[in-house]
């Protein structure tokens, strides 16, 4: 029998707050969260939330590798509302894990149930019982002479960990939008790391001002995080125009403009029925 690298933990609120206009911060707490196995870097996991008007989280919980199809099949006006999030930090004694929620208005979700939530409130987060697990897609090669980073704010909590994972002394260069000056955040590091900050009024944006850098000189690794068309748009002109082995460049669509994660749920869903 195949053991599934990942698990479901039924966890509680512990602490929420604003950390910055842009920002909440929920930390969660569970018996079981002891066994859960963050892997660092961008570590992805799905939270899964009460269905709007429900107190419990409906998730198919011993079902293991077959947790997809068996969420499908469950009431759409009862499951739980999945999302993807990324782990800001995780702590032991007493065992912890922050999210940190980009906020876009009261509109998502997620971003209306961080803003409300209080101790006690339960969640359940499918999340790796291995280190080494499929949730992470920062893995730079063992050859890499510098790595570039960019993201948005929805990027930023993988940003942070990338940073706080990268060995000492890695040559890094760094570019990230936030939304409000206040959304600038310190990012402990032991990387040799330039980072620079894209603040609201600026008329540079991230892909504007790596097109115009000059960039190091070696073989490089570049992780690319934010909205999915400027993404593939900045990973065309890494390969096309500066000669990045498109192996080399890991770029993830954490939103896409006009379209709800919900939608990208239905999307999923129908495709599979097809």
């Amino acid at each position: 029998m195949t053991t599934a690298p990942f698990a479901f933990f039924d966890l509680r609120v512990l602490r929420a707050a604003p950390i910055s206009p842009g920002f909440i911060r929920v930390t969660l707490g569970g018996e079981r969260l002891s066994h859960f196995a963050c892997g660092g870097r961008d570590q992805r996991v799905k939270l899964f939330l009460p269905h709007p008007g429900q107190r419990e989280v409906l998730v198919p919980r011993d079902e293991g590798l077959n947790w997809w199809p068996a969420w499908q099949r469950l009431d759409p006006g009862e499951r739980a509302t999945m999302r993807t999030y990324t782990v800001r930090e995780q702590r032991r004694e007493p065992d912890e894990l922050d999210i940190d929620f980009a906020l876009h208005g009261d509109t998502g979700v997620a971003c209306r149930w961080a803003r409300r939530a209080v101790p006690g409130d339960p969640v359940t987060v499918l999340g790796p019982v291995e280190e080494d697990n499929g949730g992470v897609d920062f893995r730079p090669p063992a050859d890499a002479d510098w790595v570039l980073i960019t993201g948005d704010a929805t990027a930023l909590p993988a940003v942070a960990g990338i940073l706080a994972w990268l060995p000492p002394g890695t040559r890094t260069r760094v570019w990230l939008e936030v939304d409000h000056a206040e959304d600038v955040q310190e990012l402990p590091t032991k990387a040799d790391a330039e980072i620079t900050w894209l603040l609201p009024g600026h008329r540079t944006t991230a892909p504007d001002a790596i097109r115009a850098a000059d960039l190091p000189a070696g073989s490089p690794y570049a992780w690319l995080g934010g909205e999915a068309a400027t993404v593939r748009a900045l990973r065309r002109h890494l390969v096309n125009d500066r000669g990045f082995d498109r192996k080399r460049v890991t770029f993830t669509g954490y939103w896409r403009r006009g379209v709800s994660e919900e939608d990208l749920i239905n999307e999923a869903i129908a495709a599979e029925a097809a």
